[in-house]
């Protein structure tokens, strides 16, 4: 193989142990490379939806309140998207393969942690751990794809990484219903413990040694860190909490709107200002990393947001269980997992804004699909939009990845691929909590126009009272307590009925959102490659 296609393990076999030697003689060891890559980004994806079929048997076991264990989930993804930033500077410093060997073993130790953890404050101080290592492995992770392979394989490299980003949220929830059901939830931690020893064992044998001379040696901006970690922390915190605490009605969150503004602020004057930022922001001067950027946030809004409205749809007005709920997501991610593998070979001959336009259009399809939900919406009913939800990411995910990163030079592709998923990941919680916000607000207006149509005036009304008071009468209620009871199922079909109209609403804003959001296409390169054909093999 000449220099140029050595990519990250160089031509100095020096840097490379007996075994990956080998696999370099053969031309493979860049795909072992890959797969290394993609097992901790699956960890730390799975890792982020996993947990939340739990939280009733957590909430038990644990004796907390519903908002207190919220804080599982909330102190997970704040550290998280804190340390995803940081990780080009964090790689430069200490050596890529250092930095991911220690993400992975961090982020192994703190899964038993959070496994064998005796009550809740230890919990969330174990999730917090696990979030600070695990946030570089989505990124480091990509990072490393780009420094790997030759322009013309990164398709098919990134079809093996993307596998995992797009089928991890599906398949997190049926392994957690799962191992909550079976074994209890203590094992949705346990359960990495294999998958990390795997991961760590294989980046210690196949990824080459950091050379002295790639290590950058640069002074700390702890500023700048601290100034992120209050911008993002009080920013994720807001996003977490506010509907429950009722957004800006609370005081707390007008505090953390408010951190997140200063810090966030003052983050971005410091980076662009210090002579060695710890967030190397000037990597926006390329365009095509600023758009995909953008787009990225756009895209982690609408697909993580649909994928976070279903499984609560079904399980609050279908009364699915957890893992009914993850089993219907099951065809959605082995579609994507076939659609990558197509993808592979389609990527890079064809221009990247026709291919991410096509699945903007077949989302906007699937969510207008799930918009036409009704009471009388099964497992049939969600089959066909879900898998289109499943195409649709994929068709967006390859291209837009190689569009904004792929024409980086190496130097700025560990700190572009950092903004890129940091712009995801605060898409994906933007996108919840509007969600979880819209659902609510919608929920209340559709009650309220419902109710004005219910009235003791309505002759509809008073039938229908009349019936179920007189089923109730018959089955022993004496006159009051029947009338009582027919009172509370009007009010539970209402609440119902309201709530099926709220879901639709969101699933049509979400089609909405992605038609008008294409001419942001116009912003990005074409990401093309005409040898991409090599990627077929």
């Amino acid at each position: 193989m000449s220099q140029s296609h050595h990519g990250l393990y160089g031509s100095d076999r020096s840097l490379l142990s007996p075994p990956a030697a080998r696999l370099a003689d053969r031309g493979m060891l860049k795909w072992v490379i890959a797969i290394t890559a993609a097992l901790g980004a699956i960890l730390e994806i799975i890792d982020t939806s996993i947990v939340n079929v739990a939280m009733p048997d957590i909430q038990g076991n644990l004796g907390a309140t519903l908002s207190e264990v919220g804080w599982i989930s909330t102190g997970y993804a704040c550290a998280n998207v804190v340390m995803i930033p940081l990780t080009a500077w964090l790689s430069d410093r200490f050596g890529r393969k250092q930095y991911l060997l220690f993400s992975l073993v961090g982020f192994t130790a703190a899964s038993v942690w959070c496994g064998v953890a005796n009550n809740l404050a230890m919990l969330i101080i174990a999730r917090v751990v696990q979030g600070l290592c695990g946030g570089g492995l989505l990124a480091k992770g990509q990072s490393i794809l780009f420094e790997t392979f030759p322009r013309h394989e990164q398709p098919a490299a990134q079809a093996i990484f993307g596998i995992g980003v797009i089928a991890g949220p599906a398949f997190g929830p049926v392994l957690g219903g799962y191992l909550t059901d079976t074994l209890g939830w203590r094992w949705i931690f346990f359960i990495n413990l294999p998958v990390g020893i795997i991961a760590v064992l294989m980046t210690i044998v196949f990824l080459p040694r950091d050379t002295r001379e790639s290590l950058v040696r640069k002074a700390v901006d702890w500023t700048g860190i601290a100034l992120l970690a209050v911008g993002l922390g009080c920013f994720q915190t807001m996003l977490e909490e506010g509907q429950q605490e009722d957004w800006f009605a609370s005081r707390f969150i007008i505090g953390m709107a408010l951190g997140a503004a200063v810090g966030l602020a003052l983050f971005v004057y410091r980076e662009l200002t210090v002579e060695h930022p710890a967030v190397d922001l000037r990597v926006l001067r390329h365009r095509s990393l600023a758009a995909g950027s953008l787009y990225s946030l756009v895209l982690g809004m609408g697909l993580y947001g649909v994928m976070f409205a279903v499984p609560i749809f079904v399980q609050d007005f279908l009364h699915f269980t957890a893992m009914q709920a993850g089993m219907i997501m099951m065809p959605g991610a082995l579609a994507s997992a076939v659609t990558m593998l197509a993808m592979s070979k389609i990527s890079g001959r064809v221009d990247a804004r026709v291919l991410i336009g096509g699945g903007a259009l077949v989302t906007t399809a699937t969510a207008l699909l799930l918009a036409g939900i009704s009471p009388d919406t099964g497992t049939g009913t969600l089959f066909l939009p879900l898998v289109l939800r499943g195409l649709g990411g994929v068709m967006m995910f390859i291209p837009l990845s190689l569009a904004t990163l792929g024409d980086l030079p190496k130097r700025d592709v560990a700190a572009g691929s950092g903004f890129y998923n940091l712009t995801r990941q605060m898409g994906s919680s933007i996108g919840i909590a509007l969600i979880a916000t819209t659902v609510a607000h919608r929920e209340a207006v559709h009650r309220a126009v419902l109710v004005e149509n219910i009235t003791s005036y309505s002759t509809a009304t008073e039938a229908r009272m009349q019936m179920l008071a007189g089923a109730f009468h018959e089955h022993g209620a004496d006159p009051v307590t029947a009338r009582q009871q027919a009172l509370a199922m009007i009010d539970h079909a209402v609440n119902g009925q309201a709530m099926l109209l709220s879901f639709a609403d969101v699933f049509r804003y979400v089609g909405i959102a992605f038609v008008i959001t294409l001419p942001l296409l116009l912003l990005l390169g074409r990401g093309a490659n005409r040898s991409a054909a090599a990627a077929a093999h």
